[in-house]
């Protein structure tokens, strides 16, 4: 699957562009800074389930010039499938996202998982080993719901029992039978989404092993931490469930107090090591740890080829401005090699010149994207 052409109207710094005759494989946009690249980027991650890149609200996409028209983000896609159109935009009398595919409305983000799958690596992502886990699940949650569409579903039905739990706690309910299976359904939820993150870090682990020595960037280790995660390394799957009910029911005060719940997988955190050194990304210099996450990066993309038989479309927001050129080279060997359609940003071109010939090129520059000859 690739994104054939764009148009993005009254979003960020853009009124109106449309990127049309789009390849697969490489493409490039280059500009100066603050031109609007990122902001491209961005249009096509939302037409992927979630918040996007940069996982700003809805409102704070809309245009900067005043204008009141609400912004929208439309592509046709080009898939194993055939060809799809799908779209988003904002409903700002209610804030709230629209979606339409093949010119049918859907209430449903998952529905556009069928028709573009978005990986994404960008500068702000640097400090991910560096900042508290949040970024990391989320990371991970993204790759696990791309192989299993209901895994969205565990987390929202966690989310909604864990806030109706700290409801009622705040309010100083006493009724034990009510917040007792409300701690039944969350604990069985809680083993049910960790399982399925730890699924998916061993088939990561495994395609690391088998996958690191194609690649220019060092192989890795991932591991899922917390308490539910050593529950089930412990014991069978209903035995931690009744541990974290136990543990759910004696942490009421304190809950009651903090909100949400001592114990869950909205406290798990991935850990990331150099496999080879058997070192924590935390402790590794800026730039070994920029060479981890665009490890994790290929890798999640492997993944998904080799799990679904399918491409990715791969945006790589000012990947190579901090690369050597030995490495510059080996990424993009690595990257043709692996293919899909893979979106690159900078403000040098002669930083792409090896896969120039190769890209479909835009200049960016005042809101517009005009295509290269």
């Amino acid at each position: 699957m690739y994104v054939a052409q764009l148009n993005i109207s009254h979003f960020r710094n853009y009124a109106q562009t449309r990127l049309a005759d789009i390849a697969g494989g490489f493409v490039l946009l280059t500009g100066p800074n603050g031109a609007g690249k990122t902001n491209v980027l961005e249009a096509i991650s939302l037409l992927s389930p979630g918040k996007g890149l940069r996982g700003a609200q809805l409102a704070e996409l809309q245009s900067r010039d005043g204008d009141t028209v609400p912004w929208a983000v439309a592509a046709r896609i080009a898939g194993r499938h055939g060809v799809s159109i799908i779209g988003t935009g904002y409903d700002a009398t209610r804030d709230k996202r629209q979606i339409r595919i093949d010119g049918r409305d859907t209430a449903r983000q998952v529905d556009l998982q069928a028709h573009l799958t978005c990986l994404w690596l960008t500068p702000q992502m640097d400090r991910l080993f560096l900042d508290g886990p949040s970024a990391r699940r989320k990371l991970l949650d993204r790759l696990v719901f791309s192989l299993d569409p209901s895994h969205v579903t565990r987390l929202n039905r966690f989310e909604r029992l864990m806030g109706e739990r700290s409801r009622l706690l705040k309010a100083g309910e006493k009724r034990d039978s009510w917040l007792h299976a409300l701690e039944v359904q969350m604990a069985e939820g809680a083993v049910a989404i960790t399982a399925a993150r730890q699924d998916v870090l061993r088939r990561l682990n495994a395609t690391s092993r088998t996958h690191g020595v194609t690649t220019p960037f060092p192989p890795l280790t991932l591991q899922l931490l917390g308490d539910v995660e050593d529950w089930l390394a412990q014991y069978p799957a209903l035995q931690a469930e009744q541990i974290m009910v136990r543990e759910l029911m004696q942490a009421r005060s304190r809950d009651a107090i903090s909100g949400g719940a001592r114990f869950g997988p909205h406290r798990s955190d991935m850990q990331v090591f150099d496999a080879d050194r058997q070192m924590p990304a935390d402790t590794c210099s800026t730039g070994e740890q920029k060479a981890m996450l665009i490890s994790l990066t290929l890798l999640q993309a492997h993944l998904l080829r080799v799990e679904l038989g399918q491409d990715s479309v791969l945006l790589l927001d000012e990947i190579a401005a901090h690369l050597d050129k030995d490495r510059r080279a080996a990424l993009y060997v690595h990257l043709k090699r692996l293919g899909g359609q893979i979106w690159l940003t900078g403000t040098d071109v002669d930083v792409y010149a090896d896969i120039l010939a190769d890209a479909t090129h835009f200049h960016v520059q005042d809101g517009q994207c005009q295509c290269v000859a």
